[in-house]
């Protein structure tokens, strides 16, 4: 392997826009990754993900939500494939709920295209949906889902067509930095780069806590095991994508159920949070039936007829910040290593809007997005 100026290390969604995007800026760049590449052993897994606008999280992730929806349509243009489905998107709970009013500030502060709709008006647009009483709901048109395995595939395809070198089944087991390069030192061999990125998702901390010569940094994450389900709708119900949104509804218990329309192998469902704190090398793959049942039985009530019949079930992990926000910059030990934790659930959609203001930093020297709601140094143990 030639010594190239930058080596990402994970390659996940966020590792694999990464590796993309240096590339085609004509950057030096190879790709590590532990497992085989695609895997769904971390959060880069479910078939299809939620994309959204009216960001309740915090109106600082719009422009950068509305950057990488250009950016995956780049991305179809360029290829010819389907990444993309807009299916609009309800927020919905009680009026004074923190995903209400979060997704009303996002779509307030940024102008955009959005309605806000009573219970009974949720019903009349939407017949698959049966609103608690008292329910608001914000609706937003731009919303819609991404297919998980397409964008992966399209993403690694690109990188490689623009010189990326991958290496899967490459286990990076230390590490050390000086001011003029990173070495990598893998079960395998020796990698020496001008910049390395680490974008190992949950298994950052193991990795950071490789480095040599040095009392190695932590980072204050938890990694958080999380179900999703897939069922089959009952005949004659309005769940598909064509006629359905995405939906994410609070429930009076403080949970958020979160769903997708069928895309073609039924709607998927889930509760965002509330897993067990896990250790990502130990993990129970196996799903229980209560926690079947817990989301079968939310759906139900929300989505009347959507349970027919199970499907199918995975794990993913969410990999958390206290804040739940990303955690994104500068190595505080080292100046030519960069940490990426666009995580807690939520960082799918924005990958190729991170790896292009990450590819700005590293070749530019600044971002043209403000990453300041991520600063990394407040994560720092």
């Amino acid at each position: 392997m030639n010594a190239p100026d930058v080596v990402v290390v994970g390659l996940g969604v966020h590792g694999a826009a990464l590796l993309h995007e240096l590339a085609r800026r004509g950057v030096s760049v190879v790709g590590l990754e532990a497992g085989p590449v695609p895997n769904g052993n971390g959060s880069t897994t479910g078939r299809t993900r939620i994309t959204r606008e009216a960001y309740y999280e915090h109106p600082a992730y719009v422009p950068l939500v509305q950057r990488a929806t250009e950016l995956w349509a780049e991305l179809e243009e360029l290829t010819g494939a389907a990444l993309l489905r807009r299916t609009g998107g309800l927020m919905a709970g009680a009026p004074d709920g923190t995903l209400v009013q979060g997704a009303l500030a996002s779509a307030r502060t940024h102008d955009l295209p959005h309605e806000v709709l009573d219970s009974a008006g949720i019903a009349r647009r939407f017949p698959s949906i049966l609103p608690p009483p008292h329910t608001v709901g914000v609706y937003e048109p731009n919303a819609g889902v991404l297919m998980v395995d397409a964008c992966m595939r399209t993403l690694l395809d690109q990188a490689r067509a623009s010189g990326a070198e991958l290496h899967d089944h490459t286990r990076v087991t230390g590490w050390q930095a000086n001011p003029a390069a990173v070495t990598l030192y893998t079960d395998t061999q020796e990698v020496r780069a001008r910049q390395v990125v680490f974008t190992a998702g949950a298994w950052l901390n193991r990795l950071l806590a490789t480095e040599r010569e040095r009392t190695p940094v932590q980072l204050r994450l938890e990694v958080e095991r999380q179900t999703t389900h897939w069922f089959e709708p009952a005949p004659g119900t309005f769940l598909r994508a064509s006629v359905c949104p995405i939906t994410m509804l609070e429930r009076e218990d403080g949970s958020l159920l979160y769903t997708l329309p069928d895309v073609g192998h039924g709607v998927k469902a889930g509760l965002h949070h509330g897993g067990d704190i896990v250790d990502p090398d130990d993990v129970d793959r196996t799903i229980r039936m209560d926690e079947q049942e817990r989301v079968r039985s939310a759906l139900e009530e929300w989505m009347p007829g959507a349970t027919h019949r199970f499907l199918d079930d995975d794990v993913c992990l969410y990999t958390n910040t206290p804040d739940l926000h990303f955690a994104i910059g500068t190595h505080p030990g080292h100046v030519n290593v960069t940490i990426v934790s666009a995580c807690s659930g939520h960082g799918f959609k924005f990958a190729p809007a991170i790896a292009e203001a990450v590819a700005d930093r590293i070749i530019e020297g600044a971002a043209v997005f403000d990453l300041s709601l991520f600063d990394l140094a407040r994560v720092v143990q």
